[in-house]
């Protein structure tokens, strides 16, 4: 019997090569496991056949689609951009293919396109799911890694993120130690967000070494959003609270923080030193050059595929990375 290129199915190539169906899923998907023998018969049987299997069928035989999923909650921002970087380029340097899923309010992710049938396994950006859906897909042993979020105590799933809190402590001691600012003001983040938790735990440990008192009046809110923490610094001002500096939580939100002082006629760094956290790629950019932190995001999104790779073959992994940050000085906090 002949066959043109692309009719032969893998019954055909079994039967020709005189294995079970089981032993050609496995050739195409892992040959180390098969014998030397039997892998040369089943490769060329195949190109005898002209055998080039459909990736739709390939995923039924082997039940794995090839595809794995990221939550988020939003897409937005500057911060995104190299974290879906390392996410797709590793992500296709694997073999698999992307599906992305962003919503403010998930639906039930067990019963979606994210779920065991349409994905090998998920990457959950930041609350991007809620616990009980997180529950359902790990009880069904769906492969999970969590990004920017630590696991529900009762799930132990693998997470990936960064160092705040030695950073964030760093970069406030140098606002007091060498550009002698006393009243920094901080702006939180989102609510229950644990980066802005971590920053603000920095924050308080470089007053406390400094023997400089937590003052209220200066915590107020950035959202890590340039509009809400533009509206939080003028009202800061226009509250007569006296700061000389903002660590405004994130460079999303310095951005806010430079736009509001320039609007009240304050001068940045003689007046008031701003810094920020992350090292967007506009950090640079601004006026004045925004002094920050350096996270390393793009490799938080390398790292999670890869640990989500290990998942779905079964292997061990971290329970949690932690990845080092630095600090990158520049002119918006007073140094030259």
């Amino acid at each position: 019997m002949s066959f043109e290129k692309g009719n032969a199915t893998i019954r055909d190539v079994a039967r020709q090569a005189g294995v079970s169906v089981a032993t050609v899923s496995r050739y195409l998907n892992n040959p180390d496991l098969l014998a030397s023998a039997t892998a040369e018969r089943v490769r060329e049987v195949m190109e005898s056949l002209h055998f080039s299997p459909h990736p739709a069928a390939r995923s039924l035989a082997t039940n794995r689609t090839r595809t794995i999923g990221l939550v988020l909650n939003e897409i937005g921002g500057d911060f995104f951009t190299p974290l879906l970087e390392g996410v797709l380029q590793t992500a296709s340097a694997e073999g698999f293919n992307l599906l992305i899923f962003t919503s403010n309010q998930p639906q039930h992710a067990g019963h979606s396109m994210l779920g065991p049938m349409y994905t090998d396994g998920l990457l959950v950006f930041l609350d991007g799911l809620q616990t009980p859906e997180l529950e359902a897909l790990h009880d069904a042993g769906h492969p999970i890694v969590l990004i920017h979020q630590s696991s529900p105590q009762q799930l132990s799933l693998p997470t990936v993120t960064i160092e705040n809190k030695a950073a964030s402590r760093r970069l406030v001691s140098h606002l007091i130690e060498e550009h002698h600012r006393s009243r920094v003001v901080f702006l939180r983040g989102p609510e229950d967000n644990e980066d802005s938790f971590w920053r603000e735990a920095g924050y308080r440990e470089a007053l406390d070494i400094h023997h400089l008192p937590f003052i209220n009046e200066l915590i107020s809110t950035g959202g890590f959003d340039r509009f809400e923490a533009r509206q939080s610094i003028r009202a800061l001002i226009r509250r007569r609270v006296e700061f000389d500096a903002v660590f405004s939580g994130d460079d999303d939100a310095a951005i806010g923080v430079l736009q509001a002082l320039k609007e009240e006629g304050l001068d940045v760094p003689s007046q008031v030193s701003v810094v920020g956290f992350d090292d967007q790629r506009l950090a640079p950019f601004l006026s004045p050059p925004l002094t920050t932190v350096h996270a390393p995001t793009d490799q938080v999104g390398i790292s999670a595929v890869q640990q989500l790779v290990h998942l779905i073959h079964r292997q061990p992994v971290e329970p949690v990375i932690l990845l080092p940050t630095t600090l990158v000085l520049r002119q918006s906090c007073g140094c030259r």
